[in-house]
């Protein structure tokens, strides 16, 4: 049971990725003159795409849930409230960037663990 939680963020990797490209293609013909959203939607976008290929390298960790949790999470915070804010001008989801971003750093630097 335990060695299927590590392969289990590789899936969730691969499903992540797709959504991420599908989401950058729908956002390069979403907005139409509106810089500051889309910078916003590129930041949370760039974000989503990285962190979804990191999750390929969980698996290698010393600490695979951990890691995998807190980039995922972290993942969804901060590119979902970049998302958000943009997509459906929900100005209070960007509260719940800072925390996703907190998140992700703690991620990486448990890689380091």
């Amino acid at each position: 049971m335990a060695a299927a939680v590590p392969e289990l963020f590789v899936r969730i990797a691969g499903v992540s990725g797709a959504l991420a490209v599908a989401l950058g293609a729908y956002g390069a013909h979403a907005f139409r003159g509106d810089l500051g959203e889309k910078n916003t939607f590129d930041t949370g976008n760039r974000y989503h795409l990285l962190h979804s290929v990191a999750l390929l390298a969980v698996p290698l960790t010393r600490r695979p849930l951990l890691v995998g949790s807190l980039l995922g999470g972290g993942m969804l915070l901060f590119s979902g409230g970049c998302y958000l804010s943009s997509l459906f001008e929900m100005r209070s989801a960007a509260k719940i960037t800072p925390i996703g971003g907190m998140m992700l750093i703690a991620g990486w630097l448990c890689v380091a663990l």
